[in-house]
């Protein structure tokens, strides 16, 4: 039989050809979990605000495998020791770090999957793969974990300057067309360097640095927390929340084999067991759009009205404001749309709500990064910099939202 080439050369629209450095990697691209990263937004629906946002979070992670062999490069040129085993951990960590993303990515943490987030569902992955492949991803997963005792590697995975924030920002920007958030990722991996097993950027990235936090923040309130986009988020939990609660009570909805078993069970961190896992790596965008499409014909006014609202983009009006809203505000609309439709207050309360949002481009204390000079002094970023908007960035910045049905007076 004749064998199979597995080193294979991927065209990316970013960075150009991207190389799959060995067998064990392209096995990985190839198992049916990481296939379906092909049928998950990596934006969720922000295709709503920006057309060219349809990226998938396979493009993602090998956007960041590619960043990560730049940086596996960088450091070794400049004398830090990286051994094959901890250079394919790496490639293995940040290939599978977002594997466990559910459907349009955190819509479902917050609906019909309770308190369990997609980073314990990425390790019950790697860990249920690491089973097929003969315990071959488990330094990966150590590392993946911060158990392994470089804490740099973790740091390359999970930082506030990792692989992976190197590569959403600037194809996230890149996909949207919105240019404030183009880093210049392969120079900030340029400076990068380890003194006493932490990462570091040395002083001449300095100014990469700040054009990254401050892009960040950009994106933040430009793209991921943009008014349209919250909307259809909220909307599309709301879709799910409704559709779990009419199921609850014996309403039978047209849903896939994946989306029912989940509609229909209280899955909890407590009973994600194995079968469950299977049943969830079956899960992905297109359920949840195919059953949309469906409930805007049943007979339940409030999941038909929702999901018409995202199919048709016909969403809620949104206001923003510095400080919360008063609660008679919430209750006149509430009467309104109750009397408009005849329902009860608590089915008024799915068209009307509130909520908060929050943006932070940097956390001073928690995983910081930090500045090299040439002194060997190590300052971090906030210290370093004379850009006093740094300072300003690492404070948290809290809005507030609150959604009702468009009215014409």
């Amino acid at each position: 039989m004749k064998k199979r080439n597995k080193l294979k050369i991927l065209n990316d629209p970013i960075y150009g050809f991207i190389t799959i450095p060995n067998e064990l990697i392209f096995d990985l691209l190839e198992h049916k979990y990481f296939q379906r990263l092909r049928r998950i937004s990596q934006m969720g629906l922000s295709y709503l605000v920006y057309p060219g946002a349809h990226h998938t979070r396979f493009h993602h992670a090998l956007g960041c495998m590619y960043l990560m062999q730049k940086a596996v490069r960088v450091l070794g040129f400049k004398g830090v020791t990286i051994s094959e085993e901890e250079e394919e951990a790496l490639y293995v960590a940040i290939l599978l770090h977002d594997i466990g993303h559910g459907p349009f990515s955190h819509a479902m943490e917050h609906s019909i999957v309770n308190e369990v987030n997609h980073e314990s569902i990425s390790l019950m992955f790697m860990e249920k793969i690491n089973e097929d492949f003969n315990g071959s991803l488990t330094l990966a997963i150590q590392i993946f974990k911060g158990e392994y005792h470089r804490n740099f590697l973790h740091q390359l995975i999970s930082s506030q300057l990792d692989m992976d924030r190197l590569d959403y920002l600037k194809r996230d920007s890149f996909y949207t067309g919105v240019a404030e958030g183009n880093i210049n990722s392969e120079r900030l991996i340029t400076m990068l360097n380890v003194v006493n097993d932490e990462l570091v950027i040395e002083e001449k990235g300095i100014y990469s640095v700040e054009k990254f936090l401050l892009a960040r923040r950009l994106m933040y309130w430009q793209v991921y927390l943009h008014k349209t986009s919250i909307v259809a988020e909220n909307l599309l939990i709301r879709v799910l929340q409704r559709a779990k609660e009419l199921v609850e009570k014996g309403v039978k909805l047209p849903a896939s084999k994946a989306l029912a078993f989940f509609l229909e069970h209280k899955i909890t961190s407590d009973n994600f067991t194995a079968e469950v896992l299977e049943i969830f790596s079956k899960l992905d965008d297109y359920d949840i759009v195919s059953a949309m499409k469906e409930w805007i014909n049943v007979e339940d006014f409030v999941l038909s009205k929702l999901s018409s609202m995202i199919i048709d983009r016909d969403l809620l009006k949104i206001k923003i404001k510095k400080k919360p809203f008063e609660k008679k505000k919430e209750e006149k609309y509430i009467n309104r749309i109750r009397n408009e439709y005849k329902i009860s207050d608590e089915d008024a309360r799915y068209f009307v709500f509130g909520g908060t949002i929050s943006n932070q481009a940097y956390h001073q204390n928690k995983q910081n990064i930090n500045i090299l000079y040439k002194s060997t002094k190590i300052v971090d970023i906030v210290k370093a910099t004379d850009a006093y908007n740094l300072e300003a960035l690492s404070k948290p910045v809290t809005k507030y939202f609150m959604c009702s049905p468009k009215y014409k007076h």
